[in-house]
C-alpha cells in the first residue's frame, strides 16, 4: 500500500477505489494469476448461470401443467444447489487469498501465488465460520421482511390506498438499507477474520464498532458494488441470454454474443477483483479513523501462523540474554 495508515483517515470513497486498483502494481505477476484462478471462475459462474436456468424457466412458463415439468423443477433446483455452493466457495477462497495478499503487503511480507493459496485453508475455516453467522443474521433479517410485508398486506384495506403505499415505500426502503448494512458488515468482517484472530460473533462485534463512523462511505462502496453489478447481470441476460424472439433480446448473432458476453465477464472480473481489495482498504481507513494503530510486526507473525512459520518468542528471558 502507497498510503500510511495514518494518511487513509482521510480517503474519501473515489479515493478508496483508486487506492485499490493500485494495489496489484505492488505485486502484478501474484495478483495476475489469483485473478485467473479465482476471481475469474467466480465472475464467470455469476453471469453463466443463467445460461442453463433461463431455458428450464422459459420452457416451464410455457408447459406449467407439462408431465415433464417435475424433473424441471427438480434440474432446475439442483443447478441452482450446484450454483450457490460454487459462488460462496469460490467467493470465500477469493476474499481469502486477496486479503492476505494485502495484508501480506501492508506488513512488509514477501508475496507469492503459492504462499496465498497455502493460508487459504486456516483462513477458509475461519471465514466459513464468520459467513454462517452472517447467514443466520440475513435469514432472520429477510424472515422479518416477510413477516412485516405480510402484516402489511392483511392490515391494509386497499392495496391501492395511498397509505398503503407510502408504508409499503418506506418497508422497501429500510429493507435496501439493513441490505446494505449487512453485505457491509459481512465484508468487513471477512478482513477482520483473515488479518486479526477473530471470527464468527467476534469479527461482527468488531466489524461493526469499526463501521461506526464510516457507515456512509461504506454504503457508498456496497450500494456502487450492487449496482455494478447489477447493471452488468441485466447486460448480459438482455443481450446474451435471451433468445431473439424475446421481449426485451437485442437479436445479437452467436459470434457478437460471445464477443459481448466474454467482455461482461472481464468487467465483472475487473469489478470484483477492485471490490476484494476495496474492502482491505476500507479496513484500514476504518482502523485509522478509530486512531486504532496496527503494529506490522504483529501482523507480520499473525499472517505467517496461516503459513506454519516459525514465530519467535518473545519473552523477557530471551531480552535479558541478548
Amino acid at each position: 500500500m502507497d498510503l500510511q495508515l495514518e494518511e487513509l483517515q482521510s480517503l474519501s470513497a473515489a479515493d478508496v477505489l483508486r487506492e485499490s486498483a493500485a494495489i496489484p502494481r505492488a505485486a502484478p505477476r501474484t495478483f495476475a494469476v489469483l485473478t485467473l484462478a479465482l476471481v475469474f471462475p467466480l465472475s464467470f459462474a455469476i453471469l453463466a448461470h443463467s445460461l442453463f436456468t433461463h431455458p428450464i424457466l422459459l420452457h416451464l412458463e410455457q408447459s406449467s401443467s407439462s408431465p415433464s415439468s417435475t424433473s424441471e423443477w427438480s434440474l432446475l433446483l439442483l443447478y441452482q444447489f450446484l450454483y450457490v455452493l460454487f459462488l460462496f466457495t469460490f467467493s470465500l477462497l477469493s476474499t481469502a487469498a486477496v486479503v492476505f495478499t494485502v495484508a501480506s503487503l501492508y506488513a512488509g511480507k514477501p508475496v507469492s501465488f503459492s504462499s496465498s493459496i497455502s493460508a487459504i485453508p486456516p483462513i477458509f475455516h475461519r471465514l466459513f465460520r464468520t459467513f454462517l453467522w452472517v447467514s443466520l443474521l440475513m435469514l432472520l433479517y429477510n424472515l422479518a421482511f416477510a413477516l412485516s410485508l405480510l402484516i402489511l398486506l392483511i392490515a391494509s384495506p386497499s392495496p391501492n390506498s395511498l397509505s398503503f403505499l407510502l408504508v409499503l415505500s418506506l418497508l422497501l426502503a429500510a429493507f435496501l438499507a439493513a441490505h446494505v448494512f449487512i453485505s457491509a458488515l459481512w465484508h468487513l468482517a471477512s478482513v477482520v477474520s483473515v488479518v486479526e484472530p477473530l471470527c464468527g460473533l467476534e469479527a461482527m462485534r468488531k466489524a461493526r464498532q469499526l463501521l461506526r463512523g464510516r457507515s456512509r462511505m461504506a454504503a457508498v462502496l456496497v450500494t456502487g458494488y450492487l449496482s455494478a453489478c447489477g447493471l452488468i447481470g441485466w447486460a448480459f441476460r438482455a443481450l446474451v441470454v435471451k433468445g431473439p424472439s424475446e421481449e426485451g433480446s437485442a437479436g445479437l448473432s452467436i459470434p457478437a454474443k460471445i464477443l459481448v458476453g466474454g467482455a461482461l465477464v472481464a468487467v465483472l472480473v475487473l469489478v470484483n477483483l477492485v471490490a476484494l481489495l476495496a474492502q482491505s482498504v476500507f479496513y484500514y481507513v476504518c482502523k485509522s479513523y478509530h486512531h486504532q494503530m496496527i503494529d506490522k510486526s504483529a501482523l507480520y507473525d499473525h499472517l505467517g501462523g496461516y503459513l506454519g512459520e516459525y514465530v519467535p518468542l518473545k519473552s523477557s528471558i530471551q531480552m535479558e540474554s541478548l
